[in-house]
């Protein structure tokens, strides 16, 4: 396909409408794809982002619309017809077999099979020159359980080329990578475009926009903004698109000194959860009136020591100290008496009771306490109203959901009941584990004024966070983690992304 024309259309999705009973999560939108190009599909997480794609890859009909590939109109009913008509889609979550080599996971479940005979060694060979023509670099031999998360991604990629795919769909595909796998994934994008196939890329990070598209179809709540080209465009632009108004991306802070140390860990170990030694002697310090952030790629010890810290996990032996008093290992709620709160990282097992109401939900610790209860009886008053203070102080949406079920609010507005109760709960330490992890720019916005208030306040903050930008933008200190140690620390001020990138994938600072 050398002799490409970026003005050929290869996908047109019109007027898609896709109904949930009452919700609309598509509300007519229009999607036009052109042979070779990036395009993007930008929006904030509920927009409507993956359930257009789902649509275009067959997971569900729309629920009215028509989809033409190459100028003639198809009906897409499974996954299997997408894939027929050139369609492939990586999913966020990847989906291989762990101890099965790249080969093995690739041919899986490929039809037709005679008999139970796959030709593997011809299929290695096809793998292997997949993998060089689009620089992919995968070993067709080794095992999924021994190749870093980036890896896994291309083999994903391989899966859908393998199977003969056109056009690619990559939902939030850096969502767990170094800054270099970053770079290395838009090279590979490069490959791919240069070679006639269309990416298109799922997702509300507009560096990445900008960094690799050439088109970007904006949608918000559901509805189709336009489609522009990303040259014309800044990221502010973009971002006004997505959120309906302008954002504000640099986090104000003011210079201050930190005093006193409140936490301190001392050559922590601890075994996660298979039993292998996850944390191999980590240290760390926070001070009252600063943020230090802990940057690190998933899965190098930073949830075991997030539970350590809030007594939901165990230390094999080392020491947390609290304010001078050695608090190791004690269980939940004497730490938070004791002084620390906590942003969890999954805010639907450890951060609401969802059947619960909202104002419930915003004294979960605290029921027992002045002014809510009184000699030992519910005080429905003072729950209602610190809940309506609350909920508008923190614009928790829908306005007046005191009395609904946490359950029922969207992801983003329980992740702001979770941090409206956590920072008026006031201990000492505050702990925010992926505190933005699926919102939006406009809550994220939100939830980093917060942050930085709670240090101008001079409370001491952990943040603990899988997106290095967030990390840059809010630490005073940054201490990088990697396989269960801290193997650096840098100023917040003036961080080099790739300095960090580096020793977070092992590499000395």
């Amino acid at each position: 396909m050398s002799h490409m024309d970026p003005n050929t259309v290869v996908i047109q999705m019109k007027d898609i409408v896709k109904k949930f009973g009452d919700f609309t999560a598509n509300d007519h939108i229009q999607l036009t794809i052109h042979q070779g190009e990036v395009h993007a599909i930008l929006g904030e997480n509920g927009a409507g982002k993956s359930t257009l794609m789902n649509i275009l890859y067959g997971m569900y009909p729309p629920t009215s619309g028509t989809i033409e590939v190459k100028g003639k109109e198809v009906h897409i009913d499974n996954p299997q017809k997408a894939i027929e008509l050139g369609i492939g889609m990586v999913h966020q979550h990847f989906m291989l077999v762990q101890p099965f080599t790249v080969t093995e996971n690739i041919v899986l479940g490929m039809e037709p099979m005679n008999g139970l005979s796959v030709n593997l060694k011809e299929a290695r060979e096809k793998i292997r020159a997949l993998s060089e023509r689009y620089n992919l670099m995968v070993d067709p031999d080794a095992k999924i359980e021994d190749i870093s998360v980036g890896m896994q991604q291309r083999v994903e990629i391989l899966k859908v080329l393998y199977r003969g795919a056109e056009f690619l769909i990559l939902d939030e595909p850096t969502a767990s990578l170094t800054p270099q796998e970053i770079g290395e994934l838009m090279e590979i994008i490069t490959h791919l475009t240069a070679d006639g196939k269309s990416v298109i890329l799922i997702t509300h990070k507009l560096k990445e926009i900008k960094m690799a598209a050439d088109n970007c179809t904006v949608i918000r709540r559901g509805k189709y903004i336009d489609t522009v080209k990303v040259g014309d465009k800044s990221e502010d632009d973009l971002a006004g698109m997505m959120v309906g108004r302008e954002v504000n991306f640099r986090v104000e802070k003011k210079a201050q000194t930190p005093t006193d140390t409140v936490l301190e860990v001392k050559d922590l170990h601890a075994k996660d959860y298979r039993g292998a030694e996850i944390l191999k002697g980590l240290s760390l310090s926070v001070r009252r009136g600063e943020i230090v952030g802990l940057a690190g790629v998933d899965g190098n010890g930073q949830s075991e020591l997030v539970a350590i810290l809030t007594g939901l996990g165990k230390a094999v032996s080392g020491d947390v100290v609290l304010n001078g008093e050695t608090v190791t290992n004690l269980p939940p709620g004497v730490l938070f008496e004791k002084g620390i709160t906590n942003i969890p990282e999954d805010r639907q097992k450890h951060g609401l009771v969802m059947p619960f109401s909202v104002s419930e939900n915003l004294i979960l610790q605290n029921f027992a306490k002045a002014p809510f209860a009184k000699h030992g009886i519910l005080q429905q008053k003072a729950i209602k109203d610190h809940a309506g203070k609350l909920i508008e102080d923190f614009d928790i949406r829908p306005a007046g959901c005191e009395q609904r079920p946490a359950g029922t609010l969207s992801g983003g507005n329980q992740q702001k009941v979770i941090i409206a109760r956590e920072v008026t709960n006031d201990g000492d330490l505050l702990i925010a584990f992926n505190p933005t992890r699926g919102l939006d720019v406009g809550a994220i916005e939100f939830v980093h004024k917060y942050i930085v208030e709670q240090r101008n306040k001079m409370r001491a903050i952990l943040l603990v966070s899988f997106e290095l930008d967030e990390i840059m933008s809010l630490s005073d200190r940054i201490d990088v983690i990697f396989d269960g140690k801290i193997v650096g620390e840098v100023k917040g001020e003036g961080a080099d992304e790739y300095v960090l990138g580096k020793m977070m994938a092992g590499g000395a600072a």
